[in-house]
């Protein structure tokens, strides 16, 4: 089986590009079972577009289309002294999976964190997400770390 790989571009969100993000960000939250509140997903929304907030959006795109998004943000870490990039979510629309969208978009953060010369790039997935799970390993390490959460 070869993988078709599509020519995309991959570049900050722009404003004017909030209706195609939308949807996909629904189905995020969707496949993770959350739900989160339209406070949120503006607060959200408008961080991608403020340059103060140190957390960005970058949309990978097929002409005008959009096809897939990532979130990333940069922050300080106690285990070195240049920051961490952190890649907090990762969608690729469901027609465009398997064409190499979501390397492409994790290598733009890579690249932006190469940029800020960040020492790390990092993420999490759900146990449950084979699919993802595929990509990452091909892509990265994975270092055996098991995260727990307190609701606060």
């Amino acid at each position: 089986m070869v993988t078709q790989t599509l020519t995309v571009s991959v570049n900050p969100v722009q404003e004017s590009e909030y209706q195609q993000w939308l949807p996909y960000w629904k189905n995020y939250q969707a496949f993770y079972k959350i739900n989160l509140s339209e406070d949120i997903t503006q607060t959200t929304w408008q961080r991608f577009l403020d340059e103060q907030e140190p957390v960005y959006c970058a949309v990978a795109k097929e002409g005008d289309k959009i096809l897939g998004f990532v979130h990333y943000l940069y922050h300080r870490s106690t285990w070195a002294k240049n920051n961490f990039c952190y890649l907090e979510d990762l969608y690729v629309s469901p027609e465009a999976r398997g064409k190499h969208v979501g390397k492409q978009l994790i290598e733009y953060v890579k690249q932006q964190a190469k940029m800020q010369q960040c020492a790390r790039l990092y993420w999490h997935t759900q146990e449950i997400n084979i699919t993802a799970q595929k990509l990452y390993d091909w892509i990265a390490e994975k270092p055996g770390v098991i995260e727990y959460r307190m609701s606060l």
